[in-house]
């Protein structure tokens, strides 16, 4: 719903006839735990799978008894409600099984990406108050979870083998070929093996859980040390965002085969593949990882009837070879989130696969997904959609979130509904500074994004007030590169902004003034800084120069750097 008053938003009578999702904006989405969510889906589901991995299917009734196993484990090894409990997992059957598992002990999941680098994991682990880890033996995740198991606070590791999780014959292919890509298990009392913690009978005390206050998942926002904030979010938070999401699918009841590419850490997944298909009782075609080639195969042989991605994603598919012999025919709908979709791209990939693709948005603190365009009929390009049900926009001044802007004016964009996260742990700093409460009560987030509203409810993003860079669907917090260039003796001043991309949407580029006698190139530069961050935050270039602009009071000015290199 767009906010009625009249100075900030079109009119109500005008924005309701032109709603173009399916049913009725206001829907209510009453209060559900995440575990009533999947339970409920499993006893109607039953044998239907839930996982295709790789081809081997994991129906509803078996992922359901592994998290119980899982539930079950946690349970014996002492851990129960309010523990937080991490996720080093890519896409694999072990992520959904613990995911649910710890849901259902009343615990909390905290997700973590798996670019993470030690420090960047040891940091939210501790943040977070970590206390159990779930990784693979996978050699590009296991040795940093053992890293921050010496380093950290975290009392255990649950190490599970994707061998095991394939089908018999490529099990077999992938322990014969694929061992540099295992790491071994060290021999350690702390480690746990992920068959171990499920070999019991999956019998637990289930705990009571209130779905609007108790916090199912921390989802932090991006970065890698003093910025990233983590998300709370409820199980109502997750469980009405997964249900708003099902409800604006104009074909319910459809074959729902969703390729999950997307990486499950990461809240558009989260929401999107795996929630939200857990609710239509649908199936995942689940890779470990995004591979054009591995995608399009999965493609073809599942027949995939949905395909989130981020834009990099489409673009990629584009470059490939494979993209012209393969049949998209099955695909209802490509929805893209994550960074701005191109308009250029998106006709190219319309043209190209037949197959409709469609832009949303939405924030880790708001569960995954606010608004989207219509999956049929008329969209608009350019524009991020209309708002989901039960979902609420408005738009205010960018310096003063208390005054409304005038009609067809840009302004702040702030989101109310149901799947707004409930705060930033223990950062209630942080919460003064991201809510507006109304006088009737009605909890405003401020989003930092800039947008403007049309007379049919089309919300368009114009600007961002935040400096995070959109790289392939992450955010990459700027000042944290610079804190790592400012270590370097010869950088005297630095400046990180985002430059556009087609693939990625943007990288990020650091500029540096030197200090005297010094005379460091760009190149040697970046080659010291780039192993020392995450893949997604690593420079393209780091360009040396003479002078940085400055404001009248001599502080580095990213605006007037932004505006001198773009133009």
């Amino acid at each position: 719903m767009i906010d009625p008053e009249p100075e900030t938003a079109a009119p109500e009578a005008a924005w309701r006839r032109a709603y173009r999702h399916p049913g009725e904006w206001d829907r209510p989405f009453p209060p559900l735990s995440m575990v009533q969510l999947f339970d409920t889906a499993a006893a109607q589901a039953g044998k239907a799978p839930l996982i295709d991995f790789l081809g081997r299917h994991y129906s509803y009734a078996e992922t359901l008894d592994g998290a119980n196993r899982v539930a079950a484990g946690l349970k014996g090894l002492g851990y129960g409600p309010g523990d937080r409990i991490g996720l080093f997992l890519p896409n694999v059957p072990h992520y959904v099984a613990a995911y649910y598992g710890i849901l259902k002990l009343g615990a909390t999941v905290v997700n973590f990406s798996p670019l993470y680098t030690a420090a960047e994991l040891a940091h939210q682990v501790a943040d977070s108050g970590t206390k159990l880890l779930f990784t693979i033996s996978a050699s590009a995740l296991l040795p940093t979870a053992l890293k921050v198991l010496e380093s950290s606070a975290i009392e255990r590791l649950v190490v599970g083998s994707v061998a095991g999780a394939l089908p018999p014959g490529k099990s077999i292919l992938y322990r014969l070929f694929s061992q540099k890509d295992v790491a071994k298990k060290p021999d350690d009392a702390r480690i746990i093996a992920f068959s171990t913690l499920i070999a019991n009978d999956g019998q637990f005390p289930p705990p009571a859980i209130d779905p609007d206050s108790d916090v199912a998942l921390i989802q932090y926002t991006g970065g890698t040390t003093g910025s990233p904030k983590g998300a709370m979010l409820t199980h109502q938070n997750l469980s009405a965002n997964a249900r708003q999401v099902n409800a604006i699918d104009p074909e319910p009841g459809m074959e729902d085969r969703i390729l999950g590419v997307l990486p499950l850490f990461h809240v558009f997944a989260n929401t999107c593949v795996l929630n939200r298909t857990v609710v239509s009782g649908g199936c995942i075609v689940m890779l470990p990882r995004f591979n054009a080639a591995q995608a399009l195969a999965a493609i073809s042989r599942t027949r995939a009837t949905a395909l989130p991605g981020v834009p990099t994603m489409y673009q990629a598919l584009l470059d490939h070879p494979k993209i012209a012999r393969t049949d998209f025919s099955c695909l209802r709908v490509c929805i893209s989130g994550g960074a701005p979709l191109p308009g250029e791209l998106r006709s190219k990939f319309e043209q190209v696969t037949k197959a409709r693709l469609v832009e949303g948005y939405g924030l880790s603190e708001t569960s995954g997904v606010v608004s989207a365009n219509p999956y049929l009929g008329e969209g608009k390009t350019g524009t991020i959609g209309q708002p989901l049900p039960a979902t609420r926009i408005r738009l205010v001044d960018k310096e003063n979130p208390a005054l409304p802007v005038h009609r067809g004016e840009p302004g702040e964009i702030l989101v109310a509904g149901p799947q707004v996260m409930k705060g930033y742990w223990n950062r209630p700093d942080a919460d003064a500074d991201v809510f507006v409460i109304d006088a009737d009560g009605t909890k405003w987030l401020r989003t930092g994004d800039v947008g403007q509203i049309d007379g049919d409810g089309f919300v368009k993003i114009v600007d961002r007030l935040k400096d995070m860079i959109a790289v392939g669907g992450f955010k990459v917090f700027p000042s944290q590169i610079e804190a790592v260039l400012y270590t370097h003796p010869a950088v005297k001043e630095a400046l990180v902004i985002g430059i556009p991309d087609s693939y990625r949407g943007e990288h990020p580029r650091a500029y540096v003034t030197l200090n005297d006698g010094f005379d460091a190139t760009g190149d040697a530069l970046a080659a010291w800084l780039n192993p020392q961050i995450g893949k997604v935050e690593q420079v393209d270039a780091v360009v040396v120069r003479d002078t940085m602009p400055k404001t009248m009071i001599g502080k580095l000015s990213r605006k007037d750097l932004i505006a001198e290199v773009l133009g």
